[in-house]
């Protein structure tokens, strides 16, 4: 199951678990739309995959299934990454 986390882990934008800008990698690394296409040029800095909309939990699971509370931010800042071979 999604963790749905916090945050963008560049910018430190919140990101709610019904946020429509919100982008994940396979990972889960998590990243608001305007980082991972702008700053980060849709790879991932942390794994080189790419991003992909995060899908939004309904509403009526969040109870039973609530997203994370934990905040990650990339200590060193976020810039644009190169595929990893």
């Amino acid at each position: 199951m999604l963790e749905l986390r916090p945050n963008c882990e560049c910018c430190d934008k919140d990101l709610a678990p019904d946020a429509t800008d919100a982008m994940i990698c396979t990972f889960e690394c998590t990243f608001c739309a305007a980082c991972a296409e702008g700053v980060l040029g849709g790879i991932c800095p942390n794994c080189g995959g790419d991003f992909t909309r995060r899908p939004v939990r309904p509403a009526a699971m969040l109870q039973k299934y609530p997203a994370s509370a934990k905040r990650v931010l990339k200590a060193g800042g976020c810039g644009p990454a190169s595929r990893v071979a």
